[in-house]
């Protein structure tokens, strides 16, 4: 097996963001009481289609970055890919505070159906995957019909709530994204 760049080292990665964020906590969310009442919440909210908040999915609120259950599991690959996601959600909280970003995320226009505010802030976040995957695989594995698929399901299932009903937008947002991408790796 070849050794990993030490440029995509997530324990490198995460020392840096904790210099460019003093305050940076890493919570493990089976053990944090916080993610075990929001993971119920949900599971409600969406009708069990949820369910997997603490077992799958990373997430940034403020200065914490909560890891999900098994995190240690992954490859060193794909939880650099992950953080390179939750890294634009913590400087999204830098930069618009903590109350006006969970105000924006969670409400608005409406919490589920269509969250035009958490769709965008997501968007931003899930363009740095795609820039993430290109860059640790290969830009095949960033237009891979699966990567696509998921990121498609993200938008528009219960993951986020339905956060963005028309995927064929989102579509249309990830060919931007990937030529973006491919033109970025093109130029010299």
């Amino acid at each position: 097996m070849c050794a990993m760049s030490e440029a995509h080292s997530p324990e490198r990665f995460l020392e840096e963001l904790r210099r460019e964020i003093p305050s940076l906590k890493i919570i493990h969310k089976e053990r944090d009481a916080f993610s075990r009442a929001i993971d119920l919440a949900l599971r409600v909210l969406t009708l069990g289609g949820q369910a997997e908040y603490v077992s799958r999915y990373t997430t940034v609120i403020g200065t914490r970055i909560y890891l999900p259950a098994g995190w240690d599991a992954r490859s060193p690959r794909d939880r650099y890919v992950t953080l390179r996601h939750e890294a634009v959600h913590l400087r999204q909280f830098a930069r618009f505070g903590l109350v006006p970003m969970a105000l924006a995320y969670l409400l608005l226009p409406f919490p589920m159906g269509l969250s035009w505010a958490r769709a965008r802030i997501e968007w931003e976040a899930y363009a740095e995957t795609f820039r993430a995957t290109a860059e640790v695989f290969g830009l095949e594995a960033a237009k891979c019909p699966r990567l696509r698929e998921y990121v498609i399901a993200q938008f528009t299932g219960p993951a986020y709530g339905y956060m963005f009903p028309f995927p064929r937008v989102v579509g249309r947002w990830i060919d931007h994204v990937l030529a973006e991408i491919e033109r970025s790796n093109a130029s010299p």
